[in-house]
């Protein structure tokens, strides 16, 4: 999911995006390779979206099952749907919760999954709160967005305090998941064709789609521009910051 969504304006927005946030089948492929393999593995996917990460992990997981969760049910119907017509609905299994309040047990989980959403509870607090549903020895698979220079633009660094000012450089970052307990197995950058090819193409034309639709509502106006401006600063500058993709082991 953008970072910088107003809630009132998510679920119309992204209405038939293929996926709500920057992210490429190869990006969740390569870090579910560097997971060590588990036997009947159980996968938490929170804030799936309509889950294009979920169906490709479905895909490649040989004997697993997944548990999908979003708080917005059509995107979950949406989800099932595209798994029924893969032949992967017997892999998945949906459940509508708030990613803060999620109704499961301790150590519940061998790996939990999250693209494009930690950043809606805040990274150290989802770091903390996710990992009592993890087993011992389990492992984490999310992105998080950081910046890649220690001196960004001026541009730049305003558009991220106003959007999200909790931004930090990735050591800034790896410091927080070590303090919250966590190993470090892996870590890398999402290219600039893993918010391009998947999202922005489709977002853009998305905003293009609607922006008639909602002629007069200042609100969605506001969003809607604030959205073109979200695009343009990445155009302008994507070396300056990006996702990371951190893959972590409970217990380190």
């Amino acid at each position: 999911m953008s970072l910088f969504m107003s809630e009132s304006a998510i679920f119309e927005i992204f209405d038939g995006l293929p996926r709500q946030g920057p992210g490429s089948n190869e990006c969740t492929e390569k870090a579910f390779r560097s997971i060590s393999s588990i036997p009947d593995a159980r996968i938490l996917d929170i804030g799936c979206g309509v889950g294009m990460q979920t169906l490709h992990i479905a895909k490649i997981c040989g004997n697993c099952h997944i548990t999908a969760t979003d708080i917005y049910q059509p995107y979950l119907d949406d989800l099932m749907h595209k798994a029924a017509a893969m032949g992967l609905a017997d892999r998945i299994s949906t459940v509508c919760a708030s990613m803060d309040d999620l109704p499961f047990e301790d150590g519940e989980f061998d790996i939990i999954w999250s693209e494009g959403a930690i950043f809606v509870m805040g990274f150290e607090k989802g770091l903390t709160y996710w990992q009592r549903f993890l087993k011992d020895g389990g492992f984490m698979a999310l992105t998080e967005a950081a910046w890649f220079t220690d001196k960004p633009s001026a541009e730049v660094l305003q558009f991220w305090q106003e959007c999200y000012p909790a931004i930090k450089t990735i050591p800034g970052n790896e410091k927080i998941i070590k303090a919250a307990g966590y190993k470090i197995i892996d870590k890398f950058r999402l290219p600039a064709s893993a918010w391009w090819d998947d999202f922005y193409v489709h977002f853009e034309k998305r905003l293009d789609e609607i922006e008639g639709k909602f002629k007069g509502d200042t609100e969605a106006e506001s969003i809607i521009a604030f959205s073109r401006k979200e695009i343009e600063i990445f155009q302008k500058y994507k070396d300056e910051y990006g996702y990371v993709f951190f893959i972590l082991q409970k217990g380190g």
